[in-house]
């Protein structure tokens, strides 16, 4: 863990977990369909109680191809999730919309007899408000683009507002739509500094031709 990322002394506080082979990033949508009895549970529980759960990426285990024998194995940083709305037209599935809010670490974790991971968790530090670089401007322009093609094929990968004039909201979208390896978007969603995750993400967009 980078020990930079804590940026302020926050309190521990209890956290259920939802572990996934995804990276949630702060003001991402991430939809869900539930139908394991401990995620019900959890879901359930977090609708009655207004109360957010953890999204954490597995580094191994049943979620993970491949790794249907090993034990999970979590990665440390996550990011809060907030439900937007919950499907619950199907028996015994729920079909859920979640709003990525703010990173957390793990300083300890336990299993529940359900097998529900629970986490010992401290809030980090929002990335500070940042105009993109002027040498960043065209990651801007191209995420717009990339919106308006992803709305042509009938795909809304984001939620309003759009805050182009936001380094932070800028990498973050850019980090869940690039073609990279789940490890990549973990260490991007851990970076501190909102201005250098852009500037990565700009790098690797410029080596791929996206902005010119």
């Amino acid at each position: 863990m980078n020990p930079a990322v804590h940026a302020f002394d926050a309190p521990s506080f209890e956290l259920p977990l939802f572990p996934l082979q995804s990276v949630l990033f702060p003001g991402g949508l991430l939809g869900l369909k539930v139908f394991e009895a401990r995620y019900l549970d959890l879901v359930g529980r977090c609708l009655r109680e207004s109360e957010p759960f953890g999204v954490v990426a597995l580094k191994s285990g049943s979620e993970v191809k491949g790794g249907s024998n090993t034990a999970e194995r979590l990665e440390t940083i996550g990011c809060l999730a907030e439900l937007i709305d919950v499907d619950g037209d199907q028996p015994g599935i729920l079909q859920v919309r979640c709003r990525g809010t703010q990173r957390f670490s793990i300083a300890q974790l336990r299993q529940e007899p359900n097998h529900l991971w629970v986490a010992e968790a401290r809030l980090l530090a929002a990335d500070e408000p940042a105009l993109p670089s002027e040498e960043l401007t065209g990651s801007a322009r191209g995420l717009a683009n990339a919106i308006a093609t992803l709305k042509q094929q009938g795909s809304t990968p984001f939620l309003e507002p759009y805050r182009f004039d936001d380094a932070g909201w800028l990498a973050n979208r850019w980090c869940e739509i690039l073609p990279i390896p789940l490890a990549a978007k973990q260490k991007l969603m851990e970076l501190p500094d909102a201005l250098v995750r852009l500037k990565l993400v700009d790098d690797f967009l410029r080596s791929k031709g996206v902005v010119a």
